[in-house]
């Protein structure tokens, strides 16, 4: 699901290149190819947090009850449909999420968390948050 969302995002680049802003994932962890099969799907630097300090002082995790979610399925679905294939490799029940930071004081413009697998962030959002960044001079 994570790539399906990562390729709404790339699909951004052009319009944030434009507005000098960069694209940039960050990821829990690299098993195997993990992060090279996620590549085609990513138009951005990918940066391994380890210590998982981005994800925050309390990793939010939808078990393995998040399953029987009628929207989880639903999203599966829905990535399935458009050609996504996931991986079962590694911690799979952290939830994910897309932020929008503006450099120095501005902070966080836009923040999305995953309420359940699969739960993507409206790109049209994004874009509109991007917008709101002031350069700093």
């Amino acid at each position: 699901l994570c790539r399906e969302e990562a390729s709404a995002l790339s699909s951004l680049k052009p319009q944030l290149e434009e507005l000098g802003v960069p694209l940039v994932a960050v990821v829990k962890e690299d098993i195997g190819t993990e992060i090279r099969d996620f590549r085609p799907h990513f138009a951005g630097d990918i940066y391994i947090d380890e210590q998982k300090r981005f994800y925050g002082p309390v990793q939010r995790r939808m078990g393995g009850l998040g399953f029987i979610r009628l929207g989880v399925w639903q999203n599966f679905m829905r990535a399935w449909r458009s050609g996504y294939q996931g991986n079962m490799n590694g911690e799979g029940f952290v939830l994910g999420g897309v932020f929008v930071i503006g450099p120095a004081d501005q902070g966080i413009l836009l923040e999305h968390r995953e309420k359940e697998f699969g739960d993507k962030v409206d790109t049209a959002d994004v874009l509109e948050a991007v917008k709101k960044i002031v350069p700093v001079k």
